[in-house]
C-alpha cells in the first residue's frame, strides 16, 4: 500500500505511540520508525544518558533534526517523542503534510505507566502534581492532531483498527 501522507503518532510519553504505531504498520505493511529509537542508535546512547551527559536543551535539538528528517520519507508509520510535537517546526511539518493521531489517556492512567519506567527522564524528576501539569499543558498542543484517540478501555488492536478505520475513511475522501 502506497501512502501519500505519513500516519505520525503524537502523546505523552507512555500513551503507547512505539507499540500502537508498529501494530498499525505491520497491519498497513508499511514501514515504521521510532524517533527515539533513531535517536539512540544516531547517538549511540540512551535518551536518559543524552539528558544526564548533554541536557535536555541538547536532546531537543538532535530530535528536531532527526524527527524532521524521517518526516520527509514516504509510506511511514511514524512515532514522534513525547515533547516533539511541542517543537513549532515538528508541529508546522507534521500539521501540514502527514495525518497525525493523538493517543490520548486519562491523566491517572498516564502516570501509572510512566511511573513503572525509568527510561524516562523527565517522569523522574517531576511529582504526581508537576506530571499532572505537564500532561495538562501538553494535551492543549497535542489537541492540534487531524484526529484524537480516546484509548481509555480500549486494548491495543481497538486503538490499532480505530486508526485504520480513520486512515481508510480519509483515503475515501482524499
Amino acid at each position: 500500500m502506497k501512502l501519500k501522507k505519513n500516519l505520525v503518532f503524537l502523546g505523552m510519553m507512555g500513551s503507547g505511540k512505539t507499540s500502537i504505531g508498529f501494530l498499525v504498520s505491520k497491519k498497513l505493511n508499511l514501514n515504521f520508525v521510532d524517533i527515539d529509537n533513531e535517536i539512540e542508535n544516531e547517538m549511540g546512547m540512551k535518551i536518559k544518558e543524552i539528558f544526564e551527559k548533554k541536557n535536555e536543551n541538547y536532546f531537543r535539538q538532535i530530535e528536531e533534526k532527526i524527527t524532521l528528517k524521517n518526516l520527509k520519507k514516504n509510506n511511514s508509520i511514524i512515532s514522534l517523542g513525547g515533547g516533539a510535537f511541542l517543537n513549532k517546526n515538528i508541529k508546522k511539518e507534521v500539521l501540514k503534510n502527514h495525518l497525525s493521531f493523538w493517543l490520548k489517556w486519562k491523566s491517572q492512567t498516564i502516570i501509572n505507566r510512566i511511573k513503572k519506567n525509568d527510561k524516562r527522564p523527565i517522569a523522574n524528576k517531576y511529582s504526581k502534581n508537576e506530571l499532572i501539569e505537564l500532561i495538562n499543558k501538553r494535551s492543549n498542543t497535542y489537541s492540534k492532531a487531524l484526529y484524537k484517540i480516546y484509548c481509555e478501555k480500549l486494548t491495543k488492536n481497538e486503538i490499532a483498527n480505530k486508526i485504520l478505520k480513520l486512515y481508510e475513511n480519509h483515503k475515501a475522501n482524499s
